[in-house]
């Protein structure tokens, strides 16, 4: 009983950990004019692949772990330093619109850039055999909960800060891409 209840500790403290690169991501969405019903959407989604990714990660196996991290990694990092930087340059001009929204194929974008790492999460939980299910499950949970906090900070902030606030949030991007591909 107590082997079951502390591996369900420590699963959720790995959900969380991972969770919070999508906070992250979702305060600096946040700064986005979104409605509450795409907020919805994006922390939705962004948990699903939250489940699909360690899902991935746990099937392909050992073998590929080593190569995977750091390629995704810079993948992950390279996608919002893009986003960050069309954030900022976006906020100096009144006519354009975002080059990526979090809408379709933008939003697929965003939830794989923060679930990336959460592959490689899978691919050692997958050698450790932790609970296949349970894992995936919490993942997917912590991220979309976390997810959500953030768009809900971002967007209040968004208010306080006015025009400023798409420059804070590509710059809360830019800073968390450059995290991902050079890790400290």
């Amino acid at each position: 009983m107590h082997a079951v209840v502390g591996e369900l500790i420590t699963l959720c403290m790995v959900a969380f950990a991972l969770g919070m690169d999508a906070f992250s991501v979702g305060l600096g969405m946040g700064f986005f004019r979104l409605r509450l019903k795409q907020m919805f959407y994006i922390g939705f989604t962004i948990g699903i692949f939250h489940i699909v990714m360690p899902l991935l990660g746990i099937f392909v196996g050992r073998f590929l772990s080593e190569r995977f991290g750091s390629i995704a990694s810079y993948i992950g990092g390279a996608l919002l330093l893009l986003l960050g930087l069309q954030m900022i340059i976006a906020s100096f001009k009144q006519d354009s619109g975002p080059l990526i929204s979090p809408v379709g194929l933008g939003l697929i974008f965003f939830a794989l850039s923060v679930s990336l790492d959460s592959f490689s999460v899978g691919l050692s939980l997958g050698i450790y055999g932790a609970r296949t299910l349970l894992t995936i499950f919490l993942f997917g949970f912590f991220s979309m909960l976390l997810t959500w906090a953030g768009l809900l900070l971002g967007h209040r902030f968004q208010h306080w800060l006015g025009v400023y606030s798409e420059v804070l949030g590509g710059a809360i991007l830019l800073v968390f891409g450059l995290k991902l591909m050079f890790p400290l």
